[in-house]
């Protein structure tokens, strides 16, 4: 009999633990992200190189500190992509993250599948947003937009431990 309670709360212990895992990984972290209205959604002007704001609407986003690539993002644009790929730096190599399923505005796969059939395009918003993490915004031939944020190149060598070499910027220095 002392058998079977044992083995009952071990078994309860582990959904009880489950099922916290998946409210953290999914929910508790992520919080919405109020727009502010004028620049939330900016992209990388080729002649200066620096952001700028562009028009947008229907903004919605998720953000969640526990990770600089879990930031998510939603909008419209009335800009059209000609006009776009004259004026903005395109970004190459973008992949979208998944975000959690209760953000359904955000669907990874689709937006995949649209940049690489060449519906969407990605560009680049901002370059070492936070160092090693890139701001990419691809926009699809009807006008939806989609933010997300990429480990860049020196982002992943910074990871796994490769020697960063010249073209990275410097780290900055760790908070105390």
């Amino acid at each position: 009999m002392t058998g079977k309670i044992m083995a009952g709360a071990i078994v309860i212990c582990g959904v009880i633990a489950a099922v916290a895992m998946y409210y953290l990984q999914v929910h508790h972290f992520y919080e919405e992200v109020q727009a502010k209205g004028t620049d939330d959604v900016q992209l990388t002007v080729l002649a200066s190189g620096a952001p700028e704001s562009i028009l947008y609407d229907d903004f919605q986003a998720i953000d969640a500190d526990s990770s600089p690539i879990r930031y998510r993002a939603c909008f419209r644009t009335p800009m059209s992509l000609a006009m776009m790929t004259e004026t903005y730096e395109i970004y190459e190599g973008a992949e979208p993250k998944v975000a959690p399923g209760w953000f359904d505005c955000f669907d990874a796969q689709e937006i995949g599948a649209q940049i690489a059939s060449d519906q969407a395009i990605v560009f680049t918003s901002q370059r070492n947003f936070e160092w090693g993490i890139d701001r990419v915004v691809a926009v699809t031939s009807d006008g939806r937009g989609y933010v997300w944020h990429e480990v860049n190149d020196c982002g992943d060598k910074a990871y796994d431990g490769t020697p960063l070499g010249d073209d990275c910027p410097p780290r900055p220095a760790p908070a105390n």
